[in-house]
């Protein structure tokens, strides 16, 4: 049951950022600074945690060829 859950609400979020009602339908108007973009960023944010839950991680293919930070504090 949840897995059909997080399976909808990964397919609601990317229909919403999909954007099929060409703007006529938004949670918050983009036109409002700085907070009109908002719904598209926990759209996207929730998208990405329905795919890592089904074991897709798409942040692999934005970080691919760059090298993660040392944890080893640097010699002064």
């Amino acid at each position: 049951m949840k897995k059909i859950l997080v399976a909808l609400v990964g397919l609601l979020c990317f229909v919403y950022l999909l954007n099929p009602t060409a703007g006529v339908f938004e949670l918050l108007p983009d036109n409002i600074p700085l907070i009109g973009n908002l719904d598209e960023v926990t759209a996207t944010t929730v998208f990405f945690a329905a795919m890592r839950y089904f074991g897709w991680d798409p942040t692999t293919m934005l970080l691919k060829g760059t090298k993660a930070p040392s944890a080893s504090p640097s010699a002064r």
